[in-house]
């Protein structure tokens, strides 16, 4: 794992969290741990990475709440949910708000680490497609309205012909605004560049671009 992958204990259980400390450090696993969920978001909150495992019972706030917190705040910690057997329903509830998932207490070792493990491939995942969603937004800034124009065009499928007519344009002119699209977002090829204004679409929820100059 890399140095940013940091497991986030949440525990009042100072037992607890020593026992998870030296588990965690034997996996390879950097850890840090909170007596509280207060504590946590005040040392660490929305500027966190890696995972936060957390006791679903703890006083003044629960792990339901903290879930709640973490969500409202929109942050992509994935969170693990310790509980004992009387607090299923709780932990029920927990994946419901968003946890990553949840282990009963008595747990086996390997059973805590592997969703772990399993958590943190996730939030990487994510972190690597925000980087390239920042990346695409950049280069699509660098775009004139009419090269987004084409571009929108192209995304539906039409030809640079049928382009050229709705935008009032000659052939040749679109085929510019079309090598010019390729060059600044970097495509390699047209299904490179389809691939990519899809994918700024899934994450703004639109089918129509941005606009700009």
């Amino acid at each position: 794992m890399t140095s940013e992958a940091v497991v986030h204990v949440v525990d009042d259980d100072l037992a607890v969290r020593q026992s998870l400390a030296f588990l965690l450090a034997s996996d390879g696993l950097p850890v840090r741990l909170y007596d509280s969920a207060g504590s946590f978001l005040e040392k660490a909150g929305m500027a966190a990475s890696g995972c936060v495992v957390t006791d679903v019972r703890m006083p003044d706030m629960d792990g339901i709440e903290l879930l709640r917190r973490l969500k409202d705040a929109t942050s992509r910690l994935p969170v693990i949910v310790m509980t004992g057997h009387a607090d299923v329903p709780m932990a029920v509830e927990a994946m419901r708000i968003g946890a990553f998932d949840f282990v009963e207490k008595p747990f086996d070792d390997e059973v805590l680490l592997r969703a772990i493990r399993a958590a943190l491939l996730q939030r990487n995942g994510e972190r690597e497609r925000e980087a390239e969603l920042d990346k695409l937004r950049e280069l699509e800034d660098s775009l004139s309205s009419r090269e987004r124009e084409v571009m929108d065009g192209l995304l539906k499928g039409k030809a640079n012909k049928v382009i050229a007519h709705e935008l009032g344009l000659s052939a040749r002119t679109v085929e510019i605004y079309r090598a010019n699209v390729m060059t600044k977002m970097q495509a390699k090829s047209l299904s490179d560049l389809i691939r990519q204004a899809l994918a700024l679409r899934a994450e703004n929820g639109t089918e129509t671009n941005r606009q700009g100059g």
